[in-house]
């Protein structure tokens, strides 16, 4: 009986796994459509949110299936508490990402992203896929090690964020409101996705040592 619990609960883990692998393809390819103007991406990344919330729910109620039926202690209570708190983080983290895409599509002919800008929001984009993609690994292995150092990591993110306003708050911006607008959303969804990584990171520290990363 225990064996079965036991299989359910990585199974769960499991699940949160191929959620962030779903994340990781919104988010690559959110910005793909919003550095080329692509609707049609744009659109699929739209669309392939409900596959995300599906997801969810499918860990939802196994958690609380297990919640219920077995009456987990100690470690294994800590699991699936983390597991739900980690399943509603992955999937703000698939929201964000239909905001990018939904950006991406609004502007279209034109893209949403001026020249000046893209460097640095390009650059924005990829640490938050490797950030997913990383959470993923973490998720797999139980990796105490690569959350604490991927914790450490998010300083690059925030940097990133606070060129991105210099750049937005320049002299020489002559962009008008709208895309400024636009450029400020998108550095704050970009941001958001790595503090929600972070934030998954920090949980499965917390699910193998019982104890929560401390911010250096």
């Amino acid at each position: 009986m225990r064996e079965a619990f036991h299989d359910q609960l990585d199974g769960i883990f499991a699940d949160l796994s191929d959620i962030c692998g779903l994340v990781e393809v919104a988010v690559r390819e959110a910005t793909k459509a919003l550095m080329t103007g692509d609707v049609h991406t744009a659109d699929q990344v739209i669309s392939s949110d409900k596959a995300i919330d599906d997801a969810r729910e499918r860990v939802d109620d196994t958690s609380f299936q297990l919640l219920s039926l077995q009456q987990p202690v100690a470690g294994d209570l800590r699991m699936i508490v983390s597991a739900l708190r980690m399943v509603s983080e992955l999937e703000r983290m698939g929201d964000l990402s239909v905001h990018v895409a939904k950006i991406a599509r609004l502007r279209v002919p034109q893209v949403a992203v001026p020249e000046e800008l893209r460097p640095t929001m390009g650059r924005m984009a990829e640490v938050a896929e490797d950030m997913v993609r990383r959470v993923r690994g973490i998720i797999i292995d139980r990796d105490v090690e690569a959350a604490i150092e991927l914790g450490r990591d998010d300083e690059v993110m925030d940097q990133l964020r606070r060129r991105s306003f210099t750049e937005l708050l320049s002299t020489d911006w002559q962009h008008g409101v709208e895309a400024a607008v636009d450029i400020a959303l998108l550095g704050r969804y970009y941001e958001r996705i790595a503090d929600h990584s972070v934030s998954v990171a920090n949980r499965v520290v917390f699910v193998v040592t019982g104890e929560r990363p401390q911010r250096d």
